[in-house]
């Protein structure tokens, strides 16, 4: 029996049944093509799993792995210490450090402005892992987060700044992509006057390998409303982030 073809888009609508035949993740991946979804490393895919299918993904992705040992020329047969090692590469992955692509969006509490607050609020430094979608070496980092209230914004608690900059940063990316991601998530939820992030990360692509520089870091910003209008507000956020550090 021949093993059924990848989705593609244009490809003919799939039954029930040939879908089942499929590889989960080709499964997954003729849902996306479908919905016409972009699926790139840092995008959530989370709407696109069905009950039982991260299970599945772990398999799958752990027989794979065991591919690349062996390709490797690793005997994990004998040898001890990776006989288990592509389960638990899988398993770190999909629940891990990438969890950020297969887990919905963590729940946040909002609460109405009821003291009409309006001043300046700066939450961090708020530690994030994630890792480079060029090389899959750790990012490692902290980041700031400026809000400038209106009598309009949903306050959110605390935590759930770290929570949401977590499932953000779990995904294989580039540090520029992702501190817009955030912003975009952290505007559409509290809805400020003005936004800042700034992130600072070392980059184990340049530690590990490569210029194999420890002494680099990055940083980048992201200002908008009246942060990006206001220079004085700039300022004033920048300033007391010098002192947090």
């Amino acid at each position: 029996m021949a093993e059924p073809k990848s989705p593609r888009v244009g490809a003919p609508i799939l039954q029930d049944e040939a879908l089942a035949a499929l590889p989960v993740s080709e499964r997954v991946r003729y849902r996306l093509v479908q919905a016409r979804r972009r699926y790139h490393a840092n995008d959530n895919i989370a709407d696109f799993l069905r009950e039982g299918e991260l299970q599945e993904l772990k398999e799958e992705v752990s027989a794979k792995m065991a591919e690349v040992l062996k390709a490797l020329v690793i005997d994990t047969e004998s040898d001890h210490n990776t006989q288990d090692t592509a389960r638990r590469v899988a398993k770190m992955y999909l629940e891990e450090v990438f969890r950020g692509r297969y887990q919905p969006m963590p729940p946040v509490t909002e609460f109405p402005n009821a003291s009409r607050l309006n001043e300046l609020m700066i939450v961090g430094p708020i530690t994030v892992r994630s890792a480079c979608s060029h090389h899959m070496c750790p990012i490692l980092g902290k980041i700031w987060v400026g809000v400038l209230p209106n009598e309009h914004s949903n306050l959110i608690g605390l935590s759930k700044y770290a929570r949401i900059a977590d499932w953000i940063m779990t995904r294989p990316q580039i540090q520029e992509e992702a501190v817009i991601m955030l912003a975009d998530a952290l505007q559409e939820r509290v809805k400020p006057d003005g936004l800042a992030i700034v992130m600072e990360a070392d980059h184990f692509c340049m530690h590990w390998r490569g210029v194999k520089d420890n002494d680099t870091a990055m940083t980048n910003s992201v200002m908008r409303g009246a942060f990006l209008k206001d220079p004085n507000l700039r300022r004033e956020f920048l300033s007391l982030l010098s002192k947090k550090r």
